[in-house]
């Protein structure tokens, strides 16, 4: 995955951290959590606060 899957990026976050709500995640500690998936294999730093919102609402919607 890389950054722009946001989506497939929200699905895999929700199945390794079911216990977390999203809504309160920061964006710091979201990048982080992203880096860290097994399926994530991009350049660290090509994240950016747009990237990471979409994240964050794709893996809110997933939790609903």
């Amino acid at each position: 995955m890389i950054w722009t899957d946001s989506l497939d990026i929200a699905i895999a976050l929700d199945e390794a951290h079911p216990e977390i709500d999203p809504t309160i995640v920061n964006f710091v500690d979201l990048r982080q959590m992203v880096i860290d998936l097994e399926e994530f294999d991009d350049d660290k730093d090509k994240s950016g606060e747009k990237i990471l919102e979409a994240i964050q609402m794709h893996w809110i919607e997933e939790k609903e």
